[in-house]
């Protein structure tokens, strides 16, 4: 406009003001003609006002914003633009958005940002997989709340979760088990400082002297996996899970109302078989190497995931742990276990297992606790032995009376002798020295 009034007043040609507006000499022309033709509001562009030749359809427009309102109400515009998009109703998240904004249902707000060092994905899938439990109201309510134990690639945010009922060694341990047999044993797991990853004990004096840091069930079993487990010191160093964590109290949630889903079990299948599928197809990245960094997992993955503790043997034999009470077969004679350690290893299927140096020992379950052997105090370095009874067949017939009789017999010899010495001493004869009375011819 200050171009063309220049124009105007006969300072500038036509072809000056083209080049200062940037067009070519002809459209020049044309906008100088509509400027003398209308002035100011012939430079307004013509299609000013008039809608789009991509404009939603007013009756579209209303259809989708219904449905939002009957199902979609707490979701998202990306996620209830893809619901929408199964049922037939195709709209873009960003014009659904725009169309939420302008209805007052949805407000844009803008996360506070705070400094935070970057770390680069590592190269390999597997190379390093991080593990963390979400607590949350996964059921709304129709159910108690549960643990969701979610696992997610480093290099490739390949996705892995099981629901539980608390986050325990064996939610872990679950978790961890489907993964391994489906991908392999990773290098690493990038876990928080939970009692389940880190041993707040201190080391015993055996772990001293074989110079071992004090270790959790967990931490015992990774490191017969060969798994280094690394522990963060705040949520934001293992940021890949947690942001995984809130993508799934928004989505995992909604699918769950829309299954009607309200138990574990259903909802560990729906899980496996249809939602993590589809989450990895559609949020999976390509690593930067093509190497898979897992391993193939143990045979004995099922024993490895276990909880061991040793015990030692009784003298019968026995072995006590956790209130019940377990009798060695007497095949192990050779093996000398009295006084002994065992490892005693339970699965998470509840089954037992009684080890000694790495071999499984034959054992069978006692029914109550064994009644111990009697062992009668020592007096002097002596075993002080109880009396036999009256009635005991070693008083019997005369046969081997007991110190009682021996005591008796002693007493009545020395009688004897005191009663020869009275006798000799009022002869005035001194007796032998055999106790015999000496003769009175002597």
């Amino acid at each position: 406009m200050v171009v063309l009034a220049e124009v105007k007043r006969g300072k500038l040609s036509v072809a000056a003001a083209g080049r200062l507006m940037g067009v070519c000499y002809r459209q020049a022309k044309r906008i100088w003609h509509r400027f003398k033709k209308g002035g100011d509001a012939g430079l307004v562009h013509r299609s000013r006002g008039k809608p789009g030749p991509r404009r939603k359809a007013a009756g579209l427009q209303r259809q989708v914003l219904t449905r939002y309102q009957q199902r979609y109400r707490d979701f998202g515009p990306t996620l209830a633009a893809e619901k929408m998009h199964q049922e037939g109703l195709i709209v873009d998240h960003e014009t659904l958005r725009r169309w939420l904004v302008e209805k007052g249902v949805w407000r844009v707000g803008r996360k506070r940002q705070q400094h935070r060092s970057w770390r680069e994905r590592r190269e390999c899938f597997g190379q390093m997989v991080q593990l963390d439990g979400s607590h949350h109201d996964w059921f709304e309510g129709r159910r108690d709340k549960a643990v969701l134990m979610v696992m997610v690639d480093d290099a490739t945010n390949h996705t892995g979760a099981r629901f539980s009922e608390e986050e325990t060694t064996r939610a872990s341990y679950d978790v961890l088990g489907v993964w391994i047999r489906k991908n392999g044993v990773p290098g690493s797991l990038y876990v928080d400082r939970d009692s389940i990853y880190r041993c707040e004990r201190e080391a015993t004096v055996a772990e001293q002297i074989a110079g071992q840091e004090p270790r959790t069930q967990f931490g015992r079993a990774m490191e017969q996996l060969g798994v280094e487990l690394i522990l963060a010191h705040s949520p934001q160093a293992k940021g890949r899970v947690e942001r995984r964590n809130g993508l799934l109290q928004d989505r995992l949630v909604k699918e769950l109302r829309l299954e009607g889903i309200h138990d574990l079990a259903a909802a560990n299948e729906f899980l496996e078989k249809k939602f993590l599928p589809a989450l990895n197809r559609k949020f999976t990245l390509a690593a930067r190497s093509s190497v898979d960094a897992h391993r193939r997992g143990p045979w004995n993955l099922g024993e490895v995931l276990s909880w061991e503790e040793s015990r030692g043997v009784a003298k019968d034999w026995t072995v006590a742990w956790d209130g019940r009470w377990f009798q060695i077969n007497a095949e192990h004679e050779r093996l000398s276990l009295a006084g002994r350690k065992v490892m005693v290893r339970q699965l998470r299927c509840g089954k037992v297992q009684l080890l000694y140096e790495g071999a499984k020992l034959l054992w069978k379950k006692l029914p109550a606790r064994p009644v111990p052997v009697r062992v009668h105090p020592q007096r002097n370095g002596r075993i002080k032995v109880s009396k036999p009874g009256k009635a005991h067949p070693w008083r019997q017939d005369g046969v081997a009376f007991g110190k009682e009789f021996w005591r008796s017999e002693k007493a009545r010899g020395a009688a004897v002798k005191r009663a020869r010495h009275q006798v000799a001493a009022a002869s005035g004869k001194p007796s032998l020295r055999s106790g015999s009375p000496t003769s009175a011819a002597t």
